[in-house]
């Protein structure tokens, strides 16, 4: 039998072999038995020092045993695959107190009202709801939301979608709305290796941190324009708006953006301002 890790409790793939807890597919799971690299992440969302962590799909507790080991004073663990519960409940007895396991979909739990205060989310995302939760986390209607920071794993080429700038191939609907009202960058890569099964791409942890919102900006009139803009990208933004009315034209022409102009060239402040006019 392999050593018990630095918490006392067996390594993740003993427990993963005990439990028959084979990844599924179809709930994108892909767990990381490596607690270094666990580790690596929860330093990276950190100081954890007495903060309240949200970790959604935490599967065998690989990345909620890192979060417990590097200080988080309470982790609130989502998981929607019943399987894991019972070994996420030897996590919890080896960190009495500390840690919370709800067993549900995270599309359908309301976070906010489990929480005293402010938390951090610090997860390896299921791939298939990665970017819709970001999305819902990026378009709360209250600002600043009730999450302090976002440090997430994504394939790396969503991760890319994420911090791209206006010119760029990368650059789409999900950049806009990532830098809108927050700061979003690439910390680390994450190789396909540390992962069981390996994922046929490369990972990279992104770290997002709410800024100041722009004042008059609808969340709704933005993700519109963002949605008609790239919906169609390769067409000049006069046919991409059209269906928005003759009024995104002349916002278009009231922000120094061109009829020719395409929605890659447009940057966020400029997307920010069609969402005030329009």
């Amino acid at each position: 039998m392999a050593e018990a890790a630095e918490d006392g409790l067996p390594p993740l793939r003993e427990v993963i072999a005990r439990h028959g807890l084979s990844a599924r597919k179809s709930l994108g799971q892909n767990f990381i038995l490596d607690l270094n690299v666990t580790r690596r992440i929860a330093r990276a969302a950190g100081p954890l020092e007495g903060a309240t962590v949200v970790e959604i799909g935490p599967g065998p507790g690989g990345l909620t045993r890192a979060l417990l080991m590097e200080g988080a004073g309470r982790v609130i663990a989502i998981e929607r695959d019943s399987r894991c519960i019972a070994a996420l409940e030897e996590v919890a007895a080896a960190w009495p107190g500390r840690l919370e396991i709800v067993e549900g979909d995270a599309l359908e739990i309301d976070l906010s009202a489990r929480l005293g205060g402010p938390a951090r989310i610090v997860a390896n995302l299921p791939y298939n709801v990665g970017t819709e939760l970001l999305v819902r986390w990026l378009t709360l209607a209250d600002w600043p939301p009730w999450w302090d920071s976002l440090t997430l794993m994504f394939q790396r080429e969503v991760a890319e979608r994420i911090v791209a700038r206006s010119g760029s191939k990368a650059y789409g609907r999900l950049s806009v709305l990532a830098q809108w009202r927050a700061e979003a960058r690439i910390l680390f890569e994450v190789s396909p290796q540390v992962f069981t099964p390996p994922p046929k791409v490369t990972s990279a942890i992104v770290q997002v941190r709410p800024k100041e919102a722009p004042e008059g900006v609808e969340i709704a009139r933005l993700e519109a324009i963002t949605k008609a803009a790239f919906a169609q990208r390769r067409k000049m933004l006069r046919q991409s708006l059209k269906a928005l009315g003759p009024q995104a034209l002349a916002a278009m022409d009231a922000c120094g953006i061109a009829p020719t102009d395409r929605a890659e060239t447009v940057d966020v402040e400029g997307f920010v301002s069609l969402a005030r006019l329009v």
